[in-house]
């Protein structure tokens, strides 16, 4: 994979970057997937769900945020109005944004057995995932800043992985994931972020604070991307360092994609994101998400 541009995060170009590791051939081999894990502290896989899946739950994305008036149609080419009735139709802009988030092809495409077979291999176990489901609409130049999930999911068990899966093909254009590589080995930056709960503790951020270009030169750290399609993810755990690229698509579509959290069956989960009614930061639920406010007003950072 060759980048199609130079990637950015909150708006600065950034001066090294280069291709995530294609993982895929190693699927559905646990042992030698587990340890590229704990080599490189994320895995690229291609072709690890469901194409089909994926692009169904895509179009049904876009068709409810169409129906509110987001979306122009043809809704699959993704391109925001500039409108927006979703206020006017739904008020409780929560309760919207949690029925488009579990629309039964989205929850097909990101919680069936595709992705329960891959986090099943990565943990070595039986699995679960969390019921809450980060669904993501950015619109063109938005980014989300340098983080680690541990702060944001951290009352249960330390066993938790990461999938982020785009709903549809994702250029580097489109902005995609992109982890700091090696950064699972940041002892000291881990040790900082350790232990911390944004719920328990909200004046301390959860996103790195310094500005994502300088933070790399001084840790001489590459921000590692690719080019996505349907069916991709890129997993990881709870102390890789990962953030998503400023969206230039030129035609200014929106980018979607789906994270979602898995664990062992058997172990404690973190209250905020388990149960039919998950209450997520807070106590907001999906209301809490940046993408449950209409398309283009101003978005929370994570």
């Amino acid at each position: 994979m060759t980048l199609s541009s130079v990637p950015v995060l909150e708006g600065r170009p950034l001066t090294a970057a280069a291709a995530m590791t294609d993982s895929s051939a190693l699927l559905p081999d646990g042992p030698s997937l587990r340890a590229q894990l704990a080599e490189d502290g994320y895995l690229f896989l291609r072709g690890a769900l469901d194409r089909g899946e994926v692009l169904a739950a895509r179009r049904e994305v876009l068709e409810r945020m169409a129906e509110v008036g987001e979306i122009a149609t043809p809704a699959e080419a993704a391109l925001p109005t500039g409108r927006s009735r979703r206020s006017e139709l739904h008020p409780d802009l929560g309760a919207f944004w949690r029925s488009v988030s579990e629309g039964p092809a989205v929850r097909r495409a990101v919680q069936g057995e595709h992705a329960r077979r891959v986090a099943a291999v990565v943990l070595d176990d039986a699995v679960r995932p969390f019921d809450f489901i980060w669904l993501r609409a950015m619109i063109a130049g938005r980014a989300s800043p340098l983080h680690f999930d541990h702060v944001y999911m951290n009352r249960g068990t330390d066993r938790v992985v990461s999938i982020w899966i785009p709903l549809g093909d994702v250029t580097v254009a489109d902005g995609p994931v992109a982890v700091v590589e090696n950064s699972h080995s940041f002892g000291d930056l881990v040790s900082r972020y350790r232990g911390h709960d944004v719920d328990r503790d909200p004046s301390r951020p959860g996103h790195v604070a310094e500005l994502a270009r300088a933070f790399l030169e001084e840790r001489q750290a590459r921000l590692l991307t690719a080019d996505f399609r349907a069916g991709d993810l890129c997993l990881f755990g709870l102390f890789t360092l990962h953030g998503s690229i400023d969206n230039a698509s030129p035609s200014g579509r929106v980018r979607l994609s789906a994270d979602t959290r898995w664990q062992p069956a058997g172990e404690p989960m973190d209250e905020r994101w388990s149960g039919p009614d998950p209450k997520g930061h807070g106590g907001r639920g999906y209301g809490g998400l940046g993408s449950a406010r209409p398309l283009g007003a101003p978005q929370l950072r994570r």
